[in-house]
């Protein structure tokens, strides 16, 4: 019995897992979209969450990948507590999937989705078959665990715990919210309470407080993902766990009422009994969501007293690179290290702006401020180049694969441009510790350059980050604007040597700085015209 139920759970859990990572595959860079776009208001978080539950068929998922995007500054808490509640609701379409009671089809289905995966060379076509194929493991093993739990009815034990719950909702509660946290999936515990149900091993009076628990269970994985968090994020966790709770709490006061009502339901709509579980699971968490959702406010205010402390930005540090996108959800980990590349980007375009400002006005805050910009920019460089490492040795799209190659080169463009200011503030070392100075109208033109140059890497950095290819072509043209200056400015730098108006020293700083200028717009031009190929 044990090793029956075991290894149907492992199927089940397995079926879960590869539905949905198909379905995830199927939607690509939607899953970034629906998170960026719809959640400017709680109502459309909800349906955020439960579009973003059905597509992973996991709520502990979803939760964790919104304290992680709390935790990097995408989303603010409120809009969080919106996913959270649509997350709820969007769990128990399994249930409602598991109620319809198709096992009987799961091994030619799992046949069919095997077809199609390993006799089809077109990606699509796979995906379609890895869904079908998680959907007919799906249930297989769920019909494998059924069959494992039927010698329980024999047990007395078995028979006198059921009776204790229904006597003791808060039993219940209990054994559901323990059941949940060691198997880490609710899906999986609901599907058990389903099985049981339907073969008559637990009455719905003991059935309704355990569904209760598995809802309940489901908030420590979250809670343990936010563990080392942000204080954001941990917040996140907290209103998890209040919004299961207080839903919870509820539900127990008015228990023989929401039974009377479940049985009613099951009685007019004449459902089976894995559907009438299916059906308390969806009243309970949409009623809740309902009952709740006008409290949002006050829900955040709770977890911001519950968690106290300030959010701490620490700048220098990746932002945007949390590991939990990587191995279920690579989309998202390629959207989310774009975003870490144009934050690099902004780093440079502030180390370029202080090289500039330290050249002017030779005060060394400047040179600090540059230096450490440089640090910044190589640890993102590491922690970038590493995250997308780690990232390729999952199964990638093809349009994922050249998104991911492409980003690999602009985080090594946007490396070069720190070292290339990091360049120009050693030059400016140069000239303070050696009293080299520079004429005017040397200054004035190494000014300009330095606009020019600022100026196209800000136009390549914002082409990057809306996909614009017509502001990337107006970057091409600037750094053949930027090539033309260079040239121009050392013939300049070599009359006004040849004239005796500026030393040897100040001749080398000069055409130095300029050549350092002049390969940073190198770089950008990297970044505009793989912006173009990618369009």
């Amino acid at each position: 019995m044990p090793f029956q139920f075991l290894g149907g759970l492992g199927i089940f859990l397995f079926g879960i897992k590869y539905m949905g990572d198909g379905l995830q595959k199927s939607a690509g860079d939607k899953l970034r979209v629906i998170l960026d776009r719809f959640t400017t208001n709680p109502f459309l978080g909800v349906l955020a969450g439960i579009f973003l539950t059905i597509l992973l068929q996991t709520s502990s998922g979803t939760v964790v990948i919104t304290v992680g995007l709390v935790s990097a500054g995408f989303l603010t808490l409120k809009q969080a507590i919106g996913i959270i509640m649509g997350a709820n609701i969007g769990t128990t379409v399994t249930a409602f999937i598991i109620g319809i009671k198709i096992a009987d089809y799961s091994l030619p289905i799992i046949a069919l989705g095997a077809i199609l995966l390993f006799f089809f060379k077109n990606k699509k076509i796979q995906t379609i078959g890895q869904i079908m194929f998680g959907f007919g493991a799906l249930f297989f093993g769920l019909e494998l665990m059924g069959d494992g739990m039927k010698p329980l009815r024999s047990f007395e034990t078995f028979h006198e715990l059921t009776v204790n719950m229904s006597l003791s909702p808060l039993l219940g509660v209990i054994i559901g919210t323990l059941f949940t946290f060691i198997v880490q999936s609710s899906t999986a515990t609901i599907g058990i309470l389903q099985e049981l149900h339907g073969q008559g091993l637990i009455h719905l009076e003991a059935a309704l407080p355990v569904l209760f628990g598995d809802n309940m269970g489901t908030t420590i994985t979250v809670v343990l993902a936010s563990i080392g968090a942000s204080v954001a994020a941990r917040r996140v966790a907290t209103t998890h766990v209040l919004f299961n709770l207080i839903g919870t709490l509820i539900f127990l006061l008015i228990l023989p009422v929401f039974i009377h009502y479940i049985e009613f339901l099951r009685d007019r709509l004449h459902l089976n009994e894995e559907m009438t579980i299916a059906i308390a699971h969806g009243v309970f968490n949409t009623t809740n969501t309902i009952i709740q959702i006008p409290f949002i406010t006050w829900l955040s205010y709770i977890a911001t007293r519950l968690i106290t402390g300030e959010e701490s930005l620490v700048e220098y540090k990746s932002k945007f690179l949390d590991p939990v996108f990587i191995e279920q959800f690579p989309s998202i980990a390629i959207g989310q290290a774009k975003e870490e590349v144009v934050r690099m980007g902004k780093f440079a375009i502030k180390g370029l702006e202080e090289s500039r400002n330290y050249l002017k006005t030779k005060q060394l805050k400047h040179g600090e401020a540059a230096y450490q910009i440089e640090d910044a920019i190589n640890n993102l460089d590491r922690k970038i180049t590493d995250y997308l490492v780690t990232l390729s040795s999952n199964s990638l799209s093809t349009a994922e694969s050249e998104h991911h190659s492409v980003l690999m080169d602009m985080v090594r463009d946007i490396e070069r441009i720190g070292d290339h200011f990091e360049n120009i503030v050693e030059l400016v070392d140069y000239q303070l510790s050696n009293k080299v100075k520079m004429t005017d109208l040397a200054m004035e033109d190494l000014e300009e350059m330095f606009t020019l140059t600022i100026s196209t890497v800000n136009q390549a950095l914002n082409a990057l980050d809306h996909h614009d290819v017509s502001l990337a072509k107006q970057v091409v043209e600037k750094e053949e604007e930027i090539d033309r200056m260079e040239r121009s400015l050392r013939k300049k730098h070599i009359l006004r040597l040849s004239e005796g108006q500026c030393s040897a020293q100040a001749g080398i700083v000069f055409v130095d700085i300029i050549s350092n200028l002049e390969r940073i717009g190198d770089h950008a031009v990297n970044i505009a015209e793989a912006v173009i190929g990618e369009k």
